[in-house]
């Protein structure tokens, strides 16, 4: 399955962007996806994940702001991202893949390029 991730910007603190990744091959419905980023000088975390039999999780640092979803229809997942800070500012990727433990980068097969969100104060 290929990903392309887009959606990133520059926003204020306070406010919202809508991330997607848009997969390619029919094979999406049956893929877990997990949302990571990287800043700068810094190693990929963790943000979000929504397993492709249903269930999502968060990192501690945007459960509450962040929420994701997807769309198997459209071959599609979302990172509806609120409350920003600057602390949110990297560059954001979304991952796909089927073998468990959504927490770590390693598990995933699939990559989007990144999409850049910059949070200004």
């Amino acid at each position: 399955v290929q990903l392309q991730a887009s959606g990133g910007g520059l926003v204020q603190t306070g406010g919202s962007l809508r991330l997607s990744c848009a997969a390619s091959g029919r094979s999406f419905p049956y893929y877990s996806v997990g949302w990571f980023r990287q800043a700068p000088g810094k190693d990929r975390e963790f943000v979000a994940a929504i397993p492709w039999n249903g269930g999502t999780y968060y990192a501690d640092s945007v459960k509450g702001r962040f929420t994701i979803s997807r769309d198997n229809a459209k071959y599609t997942s979302y990172l509806h991202m609120n409350s920003l800070k600057s602390d949110d500012t990297a560059v954001y990727y979304c991952a796909a893949q089927n073998t468990g433990n959504y927490f770590r980068a390693n598990m995933y097969s699939y990559w989007g390029q990144g999409t850049q969100v910059t949070v200004s104060s």
